[in-house]
């Protein structure tokens, strides 16, 4: 894999107010071209994490994408290579599914076009807004509101948003946690097959750790603000990161050639807050 455009994220520090959340956070390099989860337990600064690097968040430390330093960059040059996708969009929109998209497209911010950016589509924004929706199975939805769409729908078009901007990095919080199993596969497998032909850095926050090893090249694994463990699905995972990391009494099995975590039960002692 090509490490010319990789991802290098070093010695971050974040908070909120005086407490801090991420504490020298690294990670990389991740290759251009790769799939990469960031796992660990509530409140460790897993989406926090994501903020920082998108830039929506102050932090301290450095972020670099190839030669690019982005953590100096100003907020509207970080935002043409790096593209962070929450877990949903906002309930509330008058734009039809296709609009957003095309948004997205023509303005980079489907933001701009809440508050009434003209939609002057080209036949070729029209066009890939054609194509990314055809690829995560969205085009019956093309005419329909935003806020006539189910919570997973909702989160599908803003991967849509996403890729339709073409970003060197995408950063996405929790990209599954409202699809159901059908779509979860085919989201990842989209993204994965855009990562390759794009050579894009992905990195993606996600809570089903055997969805996260059957998906991602690299698993980093963040807990009390730091990465604990980073590598591949195999070197990461095993009984005694899930019982000191998550606090459960697990195995690591190999099921049909694949890795699966088994829990056997809980062991209590976590008792922390959401990041």
């Amino acid at each position: 894999m090509p490490f010319r455009d990789a991802l290098h994220v070093s010695d971050v520090h974040m908070g909120y107010g005086a407490a801090p959340v991420l504490r020298g956070a690294t990670l990389g390099p991740l290759a251009a071209g790769s799939v990469n989860a960031l796992v660990g337990p509530n409140g460790a600064g897993k989406s926090t994490l994501l903020r920082g690097i998108a830039g929506l968040q102050r932090m301290r430390g450095e972020v670099r994408l190839g030669t690019a330093l982005l953590s100096s960059q100003p907020p509207v040059q970080r935002a043409r290579q790096v593209v962070y996708v929450p877990q949903s969009l906002p309930e509330r929109s008058r734009l039809a599914v296709f609009e957003s998209v095309l948004s997205a497209a023509m303005a980079g911010e489907p933001a701009q076009a809440a508050r009434g950016w003209p939609l002057a589509g080209t036949h070729e924004a029209e066009t890939a807004v054609e194509q990314v929706l055809q690829r995560l199975e969205l085009t019956a939805l093309a005419d329909r509101p935003l806020a006539a769409l189910s919570g997973g729908q909702r989160q599908m078009v803003g991967l849509a948003q996403a890729l339709v901007r073409r970003p060197r990095l995408l950063l996405l919080d929790e990209p599954t946690s409202a699809l159901d199993l059908y779509h979860q596969h085919r989201v990842l497998d989209v993204v994965t097959e855009i990562a390759h032909e794009r050579q894009l850095v992905v990195l993606a926050v996600l809570h089903d750790i055997n969805l996260a090893m059957g998906w991602a090249d690299r698993i980093m694994v963040l807990d009390q603000g730091r990465v604990v463990r980073a590598g591949s699905p195999v070197e990461v995972v095993d009984s005694a990161l899930l019982h000191e990391v998550y606090r459960v009494q697990a195995v690591v099995e190999t099921v049909n050639g694949r890795r699966l975590v088994a829990v056997r039960h809980a062991l209590g002692g976590r008792g922390q807050e959401p990041s």
